[in-house]
């Protein structure tokens, strides 16, 4: 059975990132980049791969430190209590788990390039309102040895600025993966910043040729390769979003402790403290379920998807709450932009929509208990 115990390394990891995110990348380093119509911080992505993260899970043999994804939890966790705005589940996490299905010189070149920090990647599925992959019906038409892509995929998170694309279509009546240049000819990017300013976009492709190299895996069996690719982003994700929620909590009891009501600190009414101490115990058992998905990932990936899909779902109803009560303990301040909370809030709801939101996860793990 999986410790639900941090270990050392991971105490480590989570102190050093937060040294390093306080003075980096705290919450008015997010204001800034809003504030000047930025999405992306390459300074920023390049110091991060300075320090390791980018090649958390790529393995030593291409530089990376081959951490684990119990450990890439850790950092997103730390990430979501100041909203960095960053490539890390795209890249490090998405687009290195799926690479390393596949063995080959390739792959493990590609992997390099993420470690270094070189190359940032982006997920194209979406097609619809909702997450769900095999909805997917973008073509890929068989033409002699290659295929031309046709079609168009939005909510690609990251996909404003990244320099690959891993793109998902249909081949006949199966689906296929591919890993393509993001300026390949035939595809055109429409940037967007979302409300959180997290950069996203819409990617159309025309007539876009590809190669049998440009396929990862094998044809016509994408969710080989895709599968734990998404299921690792989906962890990291509920990661992220449980730093969220513990950054608003965190914002919210400092606040009780300094707002003053009747003369006391409106900390010591007891309303407030029950609510509180409600949200602290939901941040927990989130904390819990997100350490359990990270275990199973390192240990029976093949296993590991009603612990994963938990986490999201637990971690996107945690988040919620704790920015809703963020907001209205806060007052009044607590809906003006001069305040980080709305912020947070923003985050929350981003993060409950991207690879799927409450509703597809509970499904999943409705199925897998029978229902």
């Amino acid at each position: 059975m999986a410790k639900l115990v941090a270990t050392e390394e991971e105490v480590m990891l989570a102190d050093a990132a937060r040294g390093f995110l306080d003075e980096a990348a705290p919450v008015a380093h997010l204001r800034g980049l809003r504030d000047a119509g930025e999405t992306h911080d390459a300074a920023l992505w390049k110091s991060m791969a300075d320090m390791g993260w980018a090649g958390i899970l790529a393995p030593e043999s291409a530089g990376g430190s081959d951490m684990g994804h119990a450990a890439a939890c850790v950092l997103a966790g730390e990430m979501g209590k100041t909203l960095v705005s960053s490539p890390f589940i795209s890249t490090a996490v998405i687009a290195a788990t799926a690479l390393r299905q596949v063995a080959d010189d390739r792959a493990n070149a590609a992997l390099a390039r993420i470690a270094s920090g070189e190359v940032t990647y982006a997920l194209a599925i979406d097609e619809g309102a909702k997450f769900n992959p095999d909805a997917t019906q973008m073509e890929a038409r068989r033409e002699g040895n290659g295929f031309r892509l046709n079609g168009s995929k939005g909510f690609v998170v990251d996909g404003g600025h990244a320099d690959r694309l891993l793109v998902l279509a249909r081949t006949g009546d199966a689906l296929t993966l591919f890993d393509l240049p993001a300026d390949r000819v035939g595809i055109t990017r429409q940037a967007k910043s979302m409300i959180d300013n997290r950069d996203a976009a819409t990617v159309s492709f025309a007539e876009v040729e590809a190669t049998g190299e440009d396929v990862l895996g094998q044809v016509d069996d994408a969710m080989t390769v895709l599968k734990p690719a998404i299921e690792a982003g989906q962890a990291a994700l509920a990661a992220e979003m449980a730093g969220v929620a513990a950054g608003a909590f965190g914002m919210t009891v400092e606040y009780l402790k300094e707002r003053k009501q009747f003369g006391v600190p409106i900390g010591a009414f007891q309303a407030l403290q029950h609510r509180a101490a409600h949200l602290w115990c939901e941040c927990e058992v989130t904390a819990s379920a997100i350490l359990n998905a990270g275990r199973k990932l390192d240990e029976t990936p093949e296993n590991a998807s009603l612990a994963v899909s938990l986490a999201k779902a637990r971690a996107t109803d945690t988040a919620q709450l704790a920015v809703q009560e963020g907001v209205q303990m806060h007052g009044g301040i607590g809906m003006t932009d001069a305040f980080d909370m709305g912020f947070y809030m923003k985050r929350a709801r981003v993060g409950a929509e991207w690879l799927g939101d409450y509703g597809y996860h509970a499904n999943i793990i409705a199925q897998a208990r029978g229902f």
